[in-house]
């Protein structure tokens, strides 16, 4: 089946265009077509200065990301905004059109005039992440929460007709729409080969290695997009692997780190630099391109989280002088992670029995300034925290 993506490429697989024996091999199949067989990891990489100095600044970038987010005093908040920008941005690349905006206002039960599945495939990844960060306690990155991690992407959503959670058992490719196995540009292994680069792979992943964890998961990317296991679906479970091996590893102490903003922002680049690495063994190419991603995305995820600190502390400071402080600051911190809201979700999320109770918490906030209704309706009625909203993905200068 063609897989609805960017196009990596215009012409048909050719054996002459995979030139390096170290990224894998093409072979022609028992029907005729090309398909590629990826070597597997690790590669024999070339750390040139500038690739070492790279991989040292995403760490340190990293690391000062992992220091402020353990610092931040609420930390559950962060990660919910954090995974819903990620999710975002990550099925943005697959082409669906939802806003960071638009998924709030969906978990608040709106309805949309873009196609409700955009909304949807979001929501599917926020799911599917939450439940892989919830595995990593019993089950670490491997081949079964691979499956896991999709039947949770695709279910009930276009491609949930492609055997969510089981890996294909037949030749999928990639290409422009009206490609064929024979035109398209990218062919992953066929089914035996793809079980068997699969197997490799997750002996990778569990082995010791002298490779710096950071630039073993760029690698791991790679390789994962490169055998392409699923119909559909495989960009999103691969970006989510990054999530998962950052926080695995303990590189993150929680998925603070939205990387797919920095491939959406230089897709064509992204698909670019993983094909030549097929074609042509470009490794240190991708590496580099990875490592700037996680260094700059990193940085921006620092000053996002101070920014929402400085929130959190003048919010707070606004009403510590109030009968009913702790409440309303459980609503400030609620608001962090959610910064769209509904009556219902303040009544559940404050543990109070009477919706009347809600509204007055949320009648406060508004008066304080931080709360605006934005639906103009007696009912139904939605509220949105701008400040916080504009911290999490307004353009940093």
């Amino acid at each position: 089946m063609p897989i609805r993506k960017p196009v990596i490429g215009k012409n048909p697989v050719k054996p002459e265009d995979f030139i390096s024996p170290t990224a894998g091999q093409a072979i022609r199949s028992p029907k005729g077509y090309w398909a590629f067989i990826p070597a597997p990891l690790p590669p024999a990489l070339n750390w040139t200065a500038q690739l070492v100095s790279l991989a040292g600044e995403a760490e340190r970038a990293l690391a000062e990301l992992s220091t402020v987010g353990k610092s931040f005093p609420a930390p559950h908040v962060l990660t919910s905004s954090f995974i819903r920008q990620e999710a975002v941005m990550s099925s943005r690349i697959e082409g669906t059109q939802a806003t960071l905006e638009e998924i709030y206002q969906y978990e608040a039960g709106v309805t949309f005039t873009q196609p409700k599945s955009d909304a949807k495939e979001v929501h599917n990844y926020v799911s599917a992440l939450d439940h892989g960060l919830l595995r990593l306690s019993t089950l670490p990155v491997s081949l079964r929460l691979i499956r896991e991690l999709h039947e949770h992407l695709m279910k009930g959503v276009r491609g949930d007709l492609w055997t969510p959670g089981e890996f294909r058992r037949s030749q999928n490719w990639i290409g422009p729409a009206g490609s064929t196995l024979e035109t398209a540009p990218y062919v992953p292994p066929p089914v035996d080969e793809m079980l068997e680069s699969l197997n490799q792979l997750e002996r990778y992943i569990h082995a010791p290695s002298d490779i710096p964890p950071i630039a073993r998961v760029g690698l791991i990317h790679y390789q994962f997009e490169a055998i392409h296991p699923f119909l559909d679906g495989n960009g999103r479970v691969g970006r989510l692997l990054i999530v998962l091996l950052l926080c695995q590893w303990e590189l993150l102490p929680q998925p603070l780190l939205y990387l797919s903003h920095y491939f959406e922002r230089h897709r064509s680049e992204y698909y670019a630099r993983l094909l030549a690495i097929s074609q042509q063994g470009k490794w240190e190419e991708w590496l580099t391109f990875f490592l700037v991603g996680v260094r700059d995305q990193s940085r921006d995820a620092t000053i996002r989280v101070q920014k929402l600190q400085t929130l959190r502390e003048k919010y707070y400071l606004k009403f510590a002088a109030e009968r009913k402080a702790s409440q309303l600051q459980q609503l400030v911190d609620f608001l962090l992670g959610h910064p769209i809201v509904n009556i219902s979700q303040v009544q559940i999320a404050l543990k109070v029995k009477d919706f009347k109770t809600a509204q007055r918490y949320i009648a406060k906030l508004q008066d304080a300034k931080i709360l605006t209704e934005i639906t103009g309706k007696s009912r139904n009625r939605l509220f949105r925290a701008n400040e916080i909203l504009r911290a999490i993905e307004e353009p940093l200068p």
